[in-house]
């Protein structure tokens, strides 16, 4: 760690902002199902980050007085602030949902019940179903005195299980069930009456069921509790790029299931001695359990039916065509012509399977080359790589074997690929390729001629309908050299150096930003006008934060637009007082990562598919791009414009961490994503 630097601690800075996600659901002018959605996204990033962050930070916890020399912080500190801060957030939380989403929903004539509000017909009903769908899926364990509990998936819901014999008090006897809602949808909707619309959690279609699994035994009393455990989820891998790689990557997905325990989410309503059992068998710390709300596992949520109408979604907007790029003439003459720019996901992603789709049966493609990092399930990109294989067309696709959690998607995606005759190529060791590149080459007059896609965002239909990114097609012989020499290095598994106009990590990124700041403080310093905007997910590298500081303090006008994390301290006396930063959290996930600097007067603009942390930076293979077609650039920057005057969506961050709306400066309002929406469709 840099010293004498004012830093936030990511994990703590990480915990702010999945709070920003929780005040979108607070906050009542959004739409009662998507507040809904915001709690199961708020839900899902907490169980990641607990099987990510808070695994690595447990094992940085174990080299004791070693920990805080090496990283300039104490983890066991850092381990301890998270709890406290997860507790408040998981009240919150829970109060939201009880006391304020679940009668909004009644207002709507809509009830999520248990299985205690079921009346007659209902409870036929319900029997039923799970008589019919149910039963067959669970696999009832029964836990005898002395027993262990049996080992626990990562991140499933189980129902720990009391049976008790009235009379004889010393006679219990425990039981675990998973919840099977990888079968079975999570929630049922029941019959209504009169307009009035019921739904039913399968968790709770189980417990009134309980006596039909148990009815052999003679117990007066039976009691369910959901308990779900969160596991380390980092795999301890060899990272030579090779088949024994891919076997060791599919037995580390294997072993991810039964990592470390890292927090058990339990029922509030849970007897002292069930979890005074679940604690010595699990062998957890007291900073890994946290009181939990009768359900677990909220992110399914995210599947929460509307049975309520459209008004309480979000209005599904129509993709906008982008201007004179056309869907009934070939794409490869009108790239040539000029460069197109496709802002997901106000436009659509069916520009890029058009390209990939025409790139396959095209008689003049000779090869495509592209990296994959995270697909959409059912991909039309791989039906097209694998349509080109099969067309006679040269196919290259680097495969990145360690997405996070699409590792064994991205297995599957490259032995349908390989059988299909593509060249399939894993990876670089030690590496990471998150790049979001492709390149086509055709014959054109006897010579080669490449045509690129270039993108902030992955090639995935599903994410594109949710994610903010900018992606370009370009034939510019400036770029398109350039990604011939990356791919010609990616396939010889070698990591070349000095691109003219790419920027590439892990060898140019830091040097190229290191080099773009520098100009404008030199600038600043003659006593011109000097400033940079940098949009991304993520800003923690050190190195890059000093030189911000740096900037500031030589007069440069710095403006970040940061979603997630940011572990730069913005207004700070002597370090960060030209700084200032904010954060967008509404309908659409803010995944661009977009660089504009002054220089003098003729602004840079680049695109990139690297966040600012050192691991974008240093180990992990990317590809930024330069903007050069003018018109293009001042669309980006009409862009970032406009998010820079969002006062409706946009939260400050600032030394208090309080997560405040940006306070509007006029009277006129501006929620980012609708003008973006609607700047676009004028340009039309």
């Amino acid at each position: 760690m840099l010293k004498n630097i004012p830093l936030l601690n990511r994990e703590i800075s990480w915990l702010y902002f999945n709070d920003r996600v929780l005040q979108e659901a607070a906050d009542p002018s959004v739409p009662l199902i998507e507040r809904i959605h915001f709690l199961a996204i708020f839900s899902s990033n907490l169980e990641e980050f607990y099987g990510i962050r808070v695994a690595t930070l447990n094992r940085l916890s174990k080299l004791n007085a070693k920990s805080k020399e090496l990283l300039g912080y104490n983890p066991r500190g850092i381990l301890n602030q998270i709890k406290n801060d997860v507790v408040k957030q998981e009240h919150k939380f829970k109060y939201l949902f009880e006391n304020i989403i679940i009668k909004e929903l009644a207002a709507q004539k809509i009830f999520i019940i248990n299985e205690k509000q079921l009346n007659a017909s209902r409870g036929q009903f319900v029997k039923a179903f799970f008589r019919e769908k149910v039963l067959s899926t669970l696999v009832p364990i029964m836990i005898h005195k002395g027993d262990k509990l049996p080992e626990l998936k990562d991140q499933s819901i189980y129902f720990l299980i009391k049976l008790t014999k009235i009379k004889e008090k010393e006679t219990l006897t425990y039981a675990l069930i998973e919840i099977p809602n990888d079968h079975l949808s999570r929630f049922i909707v029941l019959p209504s009456t009169n307009e009035v619309k019921y739904i039913l959690l399968l968790d709770d279609v189980i417990r009134y069921c309980l006596d039909e699994i148990f009815f052999i035994f003679d117990y007066d009393q039976i009691d369910a509790y959901s308990i779900q455990l969160t596991r380390d989820a980092e795999l301890d891998l060899d990272h030579n790029v090779s088949e024994k790689f891919i076997e060791a990557l599919t037995k580390g997905l294997q072993k991810r299931r039964n990592g470390e325990p890292m927090r058990l989410l339990y029922d509030v309503d849970m007897p002292i001695d069930m979890l005074t059992y679940l604690v010595s068998s699990l062998n957890l710390r007291a900073d890994g359990l946290i009181l939990g709300a009768r359900y677990h596992n909220f992110k399914d949520f995210i599947e929460f039916p509307n049975v309520g109408g459209p008004a309480l979604e979000y209005f599904k907007a129509h993709p906008i065509s982008v201007k004179n790029l056309s869907t009934e003439k070939s794409i490869f003459p009108q790239i040539a012509a000029r460069d197109y720019l496709i802002s997901l996901p106000y436009q659509s992603f069916d520009y890029v399977i058009r390209f990939l789709r025409e790139a396959a049966i095209n008689p003049k493609v000779k090869e495509i080359c592209i990296t994959l990092y995270r697909l959409a399930a059912g991909s039309n990109i791989i039906n097209a790589l694998i349509n080109a294989s099969k067309n006679g067309k040269k196919v290259y696709c680097l495969v990145e074997l360690q997405a996070r959690f699409d590792e064994q998607a991205n297995i599957n995606w490259a032995k349908q690929l390989e059988e299909a005759g593509v060249t399939v190529n894993y990876g670089i060791p030690n590496h990471k390729v998150h790049s979001k590149t492709c390149l086509v080459t055709r014959i054109e007059k006897g010579k080669h001629v490449h045509y690129a896609y270039l993108a902030t965002g992955n090639f995935n239909e599903k994410t594109a309908k949710l994610y903010c990114d900018h992606s370009l097609f370009t034939a510019n012989p400036l770029i398109t050299a350039d990604l011939v020499d990356f791919f010609s290095g990616l396939k010889k598994k070698v990591l070349h150096k000095n691109y003219k106009h790419l920027i590439v990590s892990p060898y140019g990124s830091r040097e190229k930003l290191h080099h773009l700041i520098k100009n404008e403080i030199k600038l600043a310093k003659s006593g011109k006008d000097a400033y940079l905007i940098l949009k991304m997910n993520s800003l923690s590298d050190e190195h890059i934060i000093a030189q911000l500081y740096e900037a500031s303090n030589a007069g440069v006008k710095i403006r970040l637009i940061i979603r997630g994390m940011c572990c730069l301290i913005p207004g700070v006396k002597n370090f960060s007082e030209n700084i200032k930063v904010s954060s967008i959290i509404d309908k659409y996930l803010e995944h661009a990562r977009v660089w504009i600097f002054s220089n003098g007067g003729d602004e840079l603009v680049y695109l990139s598919s690297a966040d600012l942390m050192t691991r974008n930076l240093d180990h992990r293979i990317e590809v930024g791009f330069p903007i050069l077609d003018k018109n293009i650039k001042k669309e980006i920057r009409d862009i970032i414009d406009i998010q820079l005057k969002d006062n409706t969506k946009a939260r400050e961050i600032n030394q208090l961490n309080d997560n405040r709306h940006v306070k509007p400066t006029s009277k006129k309002m501006c929620r980012a994503q609708l003008a973006i929406y609607d700047y676009l469709a004028k340009r039309v």
